[in-house]
């Protein structure tokens, strides 16, 4: 009966409608995923009635009998099936007090339930009734908003921001992912509430932000989270990028816009998450190490080191993942200049050992970076730099083969230089450790353990320790 609806659930859905003689209908994103030839796994089922008591039913009809998950302080229901995520709640009216997201939240009607949702396209709703099957509920003109490409409050905007101020941050997301225009008394309603998004928890917004930094142009949202005032609110390092000075004559590139484009050029060839972060992140601090010298123009010396520095607390602070994604965003912004400066002299097998060296695994997304990091207007500066950077691929090829740097494991151990020379832990066994690690790096011995153990005891000798035993 349902088939246009894509799902066999929604027969047995309308099979338990008429059974319990409850009204219920498909609504919100799936609805609006349909419309768009979208597909999606989340179903959102609104029952005017008990959601929770519905869902048993269903549950109990389904193949299988999947489990049905209860969430009774939010009077809903969730079944897990074939892959799909079905959710059950009943039809509901929300009114909300000016310090909280937490709604008070009593019975209503489609009508209410569908009032509630945040954006018009996001408040269709299909009926899977045995009278009406497939009709389409859509009160406040979502699909003409779909034709047309807008994201509109179904209410007004100022009372559905104020209300829940996340919906602020899913304007720009669903903006950016759809590639839509949020209309502009709805726009103007962002710019007047963005200071309301300080009640949302940090997890909350980054669910939202990382959609947006996961959509296929992430510089778009970016730039619509500055001009509504919002990247400011949650994240004003990125938003401080922004702006030219200029002195004597001479401004700097505006650094927002540029990370903007960096961003935009990196997702173009990654789905990286973790990479495009890198990408936004790799100038953060620019505006901290400007200056300008009289004879050279402007100068960020050292905004790499400080960049990478920031990258923690940043991390820190959003409630992103402190673990090896935070480890692999700092030591990107920490390297990002190094393959450019390979591009800028005669390059030597040793600069690039220390490059394999540092960059390790990440070395090939590190090159991917500084490749999206060439923004210049100018043609012929674009390919001279481009050009350069296949010589340091090349080069970073050959020096690999011959000499395994990436995640470069020493072939004498600390336990190794102990042992030979009858010593406990303390700054010989150090010493000796980075003496073999820069003659390595230099290409003064190959990167073997019998050159590295000949290596080993000569240094030794040096600062006065004798072999008490070989070490093989």
């Amino acid at each position: 009966m349902h088939d246009h609806l894509g799902h066999p659930v929604f027969d047995v859905i309308t099979a338990a409608g008429t059974e319990t003689g409850a009204d219920v209908y498909v609504v919100g994103g799936w609805v609006r995923d349909l419309m768009l030839k979208r597909s999606s796994k989340d179903i959102d089922i609104v029952v005017v009635g008990s959601g929770i008591d519905f869902a048993t039913v269903v549950a109990r009809k389904l193949k299988g009998r999947p489990a049905l998950k209860v969430f009774r302080n939010f009077g809903t229901a969730m079944i897990r099936h074939a892959g799909y995520e079905i959710e059950f709640v009943g039809a509901r009216k929300e009114s909300y007090r000016s310090d909280s997201r937490k709604p008070a939240v009593e019975d209503g009607t489609l009508d209410d339930d569908l009032g509630r949702r945040d954006f018009t396209i996001n408040a269709m709703a299909i009926s899977l009734n045995r009278v009406d099957p497939g009709r389409l509920i859509d009160p406040f003109g979502g699909l003409a908003d779909l034709g047309q490409k807008i994201i509109r409050t179904p209410l007004d905007p100022d009372v559905t921001y104020s209300d829940d101020p996340l919906r602020m941050m899913r304007a720009i997301r669903f903006a950016t992912q759809l590639d839509f225009h949020i209309e502009a008394s709805s726009f103007q309603a962002i710019k007047r509430n963005a200071r309301r998004l300080e009640i949302v928890s940090a997890e909350r917004i980054m669910d939202e932000f990382n959609k947006i930094m996961m959509a296929s142009r992430p510089g778009h949202g970016l730039n619509l989270l500055y001009s509504s005032g919002l990247l400011e609110v949650f994240f004003p390092e990125v938003a401080m990028l922004a702006g030219v000075e200029v002195i004597n004559g001479q401004g700097h590139k505006d650094n927002f816009y540029h990370t903007l484009k960096v961003l935009d050029n990196v997702s173009k060839k990654s789905d990286n998450l973790w990479l495009r972060w890198a990408a936004l992140l790799h100038d953060v601090a620019k505006p901290q190490t400007k200056r300008f010298e009289p004879g050279v123009g402007w100068t960020f010396h050292g905004h790499e080191f400080l960049g990478s520095k920031m990258t923690g607390s940043i991390f820190r602070r959003l409630r992103l993942p402190a673990n090896e994604k935070m480890k692999y965003v700092k030591k990107l912004v920490l390297l990002h200049l190094r393959p450019i400066a390979l591009t800028e002299c005669i390059v030597t097998d040793s600069a690039i050992r220390r490059l394999l060296f540092d960059a390790g695994d990440d070395i090939d997304d590190l090159m991917l970076l500084c490749e999206a990091d060439i923004t210049s207007g100018n043609p012929a500066k674009v390919s001279r730099y481009l050009r350069n950077f296949e010589l340091v691929r090349k080069k970073l090829v050959e020096i690999e083969e011959k000499d395994r740097l990436r995640n470069w494991q020493p072939p004498v151990s600390g336990e190794d230089i102990m042992a030979c020379f009858g010593i406990g832990p303390g700054r010989e066994v150090g010493i000796i450790k980075t003496a073999i690690r820069e003659a390595i790096l230099e290409g003064q011995i190959p990167n073997e353990r019998k050159a590295a153990l000949e290596r080993m005891t000569g240094e030794g000798k040096k600062i006065g320790l004798a072999v008490r035993k070989e070490i093989i």
